[in-house]
C-alpha cells in the first residue's frame, strides 16, 4: 500500500508541473483529491445533519467555499448566483495541496469575488506553527488589497479516528493557539476559524480567548444559526448548506466584508 500511494505521489507531482496534461492526468489528479483531501464540513455532515438551510429572510452577504472536489469551478454561474464571496481549499496537514488551487482562488477573484483560503487542520499530525508555515506558503497568505480575506482553520472532526484527535480540551487550546500565533506573525493577521459548535464545545470549549481576535465561522445546516461554539457571543460566517455545494453567508454588509478583507 505505501508503495502503490508512492507511485500516485509521484504521478501528481509530475502532473502539477504540467497542467497541458490530457484526461487521464485529470483522472489521476482527482484520485489524489478523493484519497488525501477532506473538503469543509465535510466530516461535520456525517456526525451532524447535513442539508440546506431554507430560510428566506436571511440577511447578509451569500457566498461559498470550494475544494478539490469542485474541480474546475465555473465562477460566473456562481457570481450569477449572487455570490460574492469564496473560500478555497489551500491546504490539509503538511502534506496535501488543492491541484485545483489557482484555478479556483484566481478564478473568483478574476470574477470580482472577494476571496480567501482555507486549511483543513489535521493536529494529530504535527504542530500547529508547522500547519501554519505550510499553509502559508502554499497560497494561505492575505495581502491587503482589498479582495483577500484571512485565511480560515478548518477544524471538525477527525475524518482518520477519535473525533478529538486524542487531545484534550487544554492541548487542543494550545495547538490551535500555536497556529493562530504562527499565521499572525506570518500575516499580520488573526485566522479566521471555522467549526461547528458540537466539534467545538467537545474537543476545546471555553477560556480559550480566541473571540478577542479571530472571526468566527460557523457550521449549522438548518434555517437558524443556533447556539454558537463555546467563547463566542457572535460569528462572522454561517455555512447553512451543503446542498448542492458548501454555501455561506456573510454577517453583515458588503462594506464591512470589504473592511475585513482590509485588515481594518
Amino acid at each position: 500500500m505505501a508503495a502503490a500511494l508512492g507511485v500516485v505521489g509521484l504521478v501528481v507531482a509530475s502532473l502539477l508541473a504540467a497542467p497541458s496534461a490530457g484526461a487521464g492526468s485529470i483522472d489521476a489528479i482527482d484520485v489524489y483529491v478523493q484519497r488525501h483531501s477532506h473538503p469543509m464540513g465535510s466530516q461535520i455532515a456525517r456526525h451532524e445533519r447535513g442539508g440546506s438551510g431554507t430560510d428566506s429572510d436571511r440577511d447578509g452577504i451569500e457566498g461559498i467555499d470550494v475544494s478539490g472536489w469542485q474541480r474546475e469551478v465555473d465562477w460566473r454561474h456562481w457570481w450569477d448566483k449572487g455570490k460574492r464571496f469564496a473560500y478555497v481549499k489551500a491546504t490539509e496537514g503538511t502534506g496535501y495541496r488543492n491541484p485545483y488551487f489557482t484555478q479556483q482562488y484566481n478564478g473568483s477573484y478574476d470574477v470580482g469575488m472577494i476571496r480567501g483560503a482555507y486549511h483543513f487542520a489535521l493536529p494529530d499530525r504535527s504542530s500547529g506553527a508547522a500547519q501554519a508555515r505550510y499553509f502559508v506558503d502554499r497560497g494561505g497568505g492575505w495581502s491587503d488589497d482589498g479582495k483577500t480575506l484571512p485565511g480560515a482553520l478548518d477544524l471538525e472532526y477527525n475524518p482518520y479516528g477519535g473525533t478529538c484527535y486524542g487531545k484534550g480540551k487544554q492541548v487542543m487550546r494550545a495547538w490551535i493557539a500555536d497556529f493562530h500565533d504562527t499565521y499572525r506573525e506570518r500575516t499580520g493577521r488573526a485566522p479566521v476559524i471555522y467549526t461547528s459548535t458540537s466539534w467545538w464545545n467537545q474537543c476545546v470549549g471555553d477560556g480559550h480567548g480566541f473571540e478577542k481576535t479571530v472571526p468566527l465561522w460557523v457550521a449549522r445546516y438548518a434555517d437558524e444559526i443556533g447556539d454558537l461554539p463555546a467563547g463566542w457571543d457572535t460569528h462572522t460566517f454561517w455555512q447553512y448548506s451543503n446542498d448542492p455545494i458548501d454555501q455561506n453567508v456573510f454577517n453583515g454588509t458588503r462594506k464591512q466584508l470589504e473592511a475585513i478583507a482590509k485588515g481594518e
